[in-house]
């Protein structure tokens, strides 16, 4: 292996691969099978305004991380960002607490690859096709990081057409050019439609809506690969937040319009429950034949995404967390192509072990799963707490805002709303549980709280870190940054 003494990697990202990532990182079985369940449980209206509010959230978080990101574009994105404007030992917990998330969502994805198989080809063990798109996803991340932007912007298209394709053939079959009768927005009033259960339902609806948001915050780690960080972020965060929200909001309407939240086809939640998706029923209410198979292909086309994005993210926070030193060094090492290969060969193996162990033994799968449950939470919480600190910093050490390249609208209420929601919706993950105290579910449901918390103050007994102060926060920007702009001067 050649390896690259300065530990670089290759800045080779265009816009439209940032755009497409995460994009196609937020498009995935939450939308296409589980946000049935949020009509069902909340009705047309209290699955409409849970996402609204969610994915408003979304965006201060994504301006607030792209104000940092075009900023100091770093493969570590948000860990990087705690441990220079917050805490070292903030960003010491958040990069393994980012990690772990993804490397156990890997080995989620290619279990479902093999579920999604069954569909067509029940009598294959279904480790085979684990097993093939573990290699085949390793393999992808291993050539270059254009291949890796390459092989997502593509994937992620098919989901985009998909959903494009589903919203015009809703809205026919709504007003009744396709499938017989027009439905027009009876189902929202119908028995206890549009709202079903008030606040408490929506506030439950809030984390389905959150789940499937996850992934967004990709554009922070893409950002340290992007040739052109300072355009492709601004540009990548105002088309990624429109596209999310108008396809999430805009196929909910269409499935609460054509299906009542009462029916049994909503509560669909996995990849293999693809036979009554959403959007498979409402394509064979059109007329059309062949509609779960060719849902199916989607949904498998999402889960590879999915793992294929999560193989990269780990990667990256795995190789700069070498960088800063919370990790072995050998994970910083890179290949004359600018791939850290040590840092793609562990997270592969952390993967494929957790794989194993869901054939192996299921309940320590599912403990990981669980452990890994509100880590993207927990991410999140901390672009909020960074993006805070780092504004206050900028402003108290003489700065001028207009030194900003690209800077959050709505500061300090953007990062504070975000922390806020955030923080309902992990104390909400699962009310329902202490109210019957069933404390075995709750310890299930709260893992990676705890776990963040021991990681946290570990390395703070361990190194005496404390809070930085904002006049010392340290503001040093890459050179490669520097440099492009006194090229433009």
């Amino acid at each position: 292996m050649a390896e690259k003494e300065n530990h670089s990697i290759d800045r080779s990202l265009k816009t439209r691969h940032i755009s497409m990532i995460a994009l196609g990182g937020s498009i995935g079985t939450g939308l296409f099978v589980a946000s049935g369940s949020a009509i069902s449980e909340a009705g047309p209206a209290g699955a409409l305004i849970a996402y609204v509010a969610m994915g408003i959230m979304v965006y201060f978080l994504m301006t607030s991380l792209g104000e940092m990101a075009t900023y100091m574009p770093v493969s570590g994105s948000f860990a990087t960002y705690s441990t220079k404007y917050v805490d070292p030992a903030l960003g010491f917990a958040m990069g393994w607490n980012y990690w772990f998330n993804w490397a156990i969502t890997l080995a989620v994805d290619i279990s479902t690859v093999s579920i999604v198989m069954k569909f067509w080809l029940p009598s294959v063990p279904g480790w085979v096709w684990s097993s093939v798109a573990l290699i085949l996803i390793f393999v992808v991340n291993a050539l270059t990081v254009k291949a890796f932007g390459e092989t997502e912007y593509w994937m992620a298209l098919i989901k985009v057409i998909t959903v494009i394709i589903f919203l015009v053939i809703g809205v026919a079959v709504i007003f009744g050019i396709m499938g017989g009768h027009a439905t027009y927005l009876n189902n929202f009033t119908y028995k206890k439609a549009p709202f079903v259960g008030g606040i408490p339902m929506i506030l439950s609806v809030f984390v389905v809506a959150g789940f499937s948001f996850q992934g967004t915050e990709l554009i922070g780690i893409t950002a340290g690969e992007s040739a052109t960080p300072e355009k492709s972020v601004p540009k990548a965060i105002n088309q990624v937040f429109w596209r999310i929200l108008l396809f999430y909001i805009l196929s909910i309407f269409v499935i609460a319009c054509i299906i009542p939240y009462t029916s049994p086809d909503l509560l669909g939640s996995s990849a293999s429950d693809v036979k009554i998706s959403p959007f498979t029923l409402v394509f064979r209410r059109a007329g059309l034949a062949g509609a779960a198979s060719v849902m199916n292909a989607v949904i498998l086309t999402s889960v590879i995404s999915s793992a294929n994005s999560g193989m990269y993210a780990s990667t990256r926070m795995l190789y700069s967390m070498a960088l800063e030193g919370y990790a072995p060094k050998t994970f910083s090492l890179t290949t004359k192509r600018g791939i850290p290969l040590m840092a793609l060969i562990g997270t592969t193996i952390v993967g494929a072990l957790t794989f194993i162990s869901s054939i192996a033994g299921p309940e320590i799968y599912m403990w990981l799963v669980a452990a890994s449950g509100l880590t993207g939470f927990i991410a999140w919480l901390g672009i909020a707490i960074s993006h805070f600190r780092f504004r206050r910093a900028f402003v108290k050490q003489g700065h001028q805002l207009d030194e900003l390249k690209y800077h959050a609208k709505w500061f300090p209420f953007g990062p504070i709303f975000a922390f806020v929601l955030c923080l309902l919706v992990i104390a909400g993950q699962d009310i329902h549980s202490f109210a019957t105290f069933n404390w075995e579910a709750i310890g299930i449901s709260y893992m990676s709280v705890p776990i963040f918390i021991v990681l946290y103050t570990y390395y703070k007994l361990k190194y005496h870190t404390h809070m930085i102060p904002l006049d010392e926060v340290d503001l040093t920007q890459p050179d490669f940054i520097l440099k492009g702009r006194k090229a433009q001067k």
